[in-house]
């Protein structure tokens, strides 16, 4: 069981990484917060379309606050606050992102 803000946010955002092989990319990636953002590919009209947020993770006072998928989307998760990292919880975001991963393939943002 972690309990330590910085081994907690560093052991999740090591999870998340791989994420960027797969069309995300890094907005802020520092050592307190590290968000991903899908990069849609260009539509037909050869346009390139927004940004959409995908995740974040960020070491607060007491806690570390994770976010996942835009707000528009009924699959968004709010806000989980961390303050003990055990395989469980760590199991437990690893498959909330993944199907928020799915979520993006669905819509074209990835």
């Amino acid at each position: 069981m972690k309990t330590d803000l910085i081994e907690i946010f560093q052991t999740i955002r090591a999870a998340l990484q791989p994420y960027t092989t797969l069309g995300f990319n890094d907005g802020t990636n520092s050592d307190q917060k590290y968000d991903l953002w899908a990069i849609p590919p260009a539509g037909a009209d050869g346009k390139e379309k927004p940004e959409v947020f995908f995740l974040s993770l960020e070491i607060k006072d007491d806690h570390v606050a994770f976010d996942l998928l835009p707000e528009s989307v009924p699959q968004h998760e709010r806000t989980l606050y961390i303050k003990e990292l055990d395989d469980v919880t760590l199991n437990l975001i690893e498959d909330k992102v993944a199907a928020g991963f799915k979520v993006c393939k669905e819509r074209g943002w990835v």
